[in-house]
């Protein structure tokens, strides 16, 4: 009879309902990851990477699938992923790290609230610099303040960083200027620069000591770099004064601070990954630590070391607070943030 006993405790064990709910709940299951770029772009890249990952971090090994969902500045992949995708923990999304400035504006197409998202976490910072040539009369951040005719910067078009970071050190360090906007691209500026039609350009540091022309103009002096936006000085720029310490020196005020920080944000927020709002704390927390553990990985790591992109991360909760903040803004500064973007 005994026998008999064990094998009806033992199918009592595998077919129960309870025993059964103790199984993974990624178990069997897929998780998505939406994208707001086009195949290939950074931020894609990116994602790809995680989604190779994060699997063995997470406990019933899901598969993890990337899905294409560019349009508007990676605004529909994140309208998508706040209004649509259910907060089960099987939609992730990977958008653009400045799309709250079109909240903090009030733009009807952003139909999300940038605080509400679950934030995964971002693998690096993208902080920005501004370089100059070298052979210009603009030495040092004193030069620029008080130069009669201000320097010429390139940038695309409105609402770029390579249009607002120059305007924004106007602000915050009281330099002037000239913003020269109607470049199609990257490669164009490059050879304006060249050519002296224009004597500086704004653009994340990662661009600028990973890849040419900058790395060649910096061994060779024709450029130098004169302000960063990180709060602790870049490893590659020792040598190159932050924004902080420069609103330090000058007194910036308190207003004008904040500004600064809405505007830079998008620095820390990096690639950042993201989840919907209300996915169930225990499966948020499963999400974050497998993309900790990501991190650790030499293969990661490896890859990473070949993009040229700097390890630099920022957790979940952490961006979570940021998020908070940036967006909990006094009307003065979202109108002088209006007039920044604008001009």
């Amino acid at each position: 009879m005994m026998p008999w006993l064990f094998l009806t405790i033992f199918v009592f064990l595998v077919f129960s309902p309870n025993v059964r709910a103790q199984a993974p709940f990624y178990e069997g299951k897929t998780i998505r990851i939406v994208v707001g770029y086009l195949s290939g772009d950074g931020y894609d890249l990116a994602a790809r990477m995680f989604a190779r990952h994060m699997p063995k971090h997470i406990p019933g090994n899901p598969n993890v699938i990337v899905q294409n969902m560019p349009g508007a500045g990676a605004r529909i992949a994140a309208n998508y992923v706040f209004n649509v995708a259910k907060p089960d923990g099987l939609t992730l999304g990977a958008i653009g790290p400045a799309l709250y400035f079109d909240q903090l504006l009030g733009s009807k197409e952003s139909q999300f609230d940038w605080a509400k998202f679950a934030w995964i976490g971002t693998p690096e910072q993208t902080e920005f610099l501004l370089f100059m040539r070298a052979d210009t009369p603009y030495k040092t951040i004193e030069d620029i303040r008080n130069a009669k005719e201000p320097p010429k910067c390139a940038a695309t078009g409105t609402g770029t960083s390579g249009h607002y970071m120059p305007k924004l050190f106007g602000e915050t360090l009281g330099l002037k200027f000239n913003v020269v906007l109607g470049y199609k691209g990257g490669a164009e500026q490059d050879v304006a620069v060249e050519r002296g039609e224009v004597h500086c350009r704004s653009l994340t540091i990662s661009t600028f000591y990973g890849r040419e022309p900058f790395v060649s103009w910096m061994k060779k002096g024709f450029v130098r770099v004169l302000i960063q936006t990180s709060k602790k000085r870049d490893k590659r720029a020792p040598d190159v004064p932050t924004i902080y310490e420069l609103m330090d020196q000058y007194k910036t005020p308190e207003p004008i601070r904040r500004l600064a920080l809405v505007i830079l944000a998008p620095a820390v927020f990096g690639r950042p990954l993201i989840a919907p709002p209300g996915v169930p704390p225990e499966r948020l927390k499963i999400l974050r630590e497998a993309w900790r553990e990501s991190l650790k990985e030499p293969e990661l790591l490896e890859e990473m070391k070949k993009r040229r992109w700097i390890l630099d991360p920022v957790s979940g909760e952490e961006l979570q607070s940021l998020a908070r903040e940036v967006v909990s803004q006094p009307p003065e500064v979202i109108e002088r943030m209006k007039k920044l973007l604008a001009d």
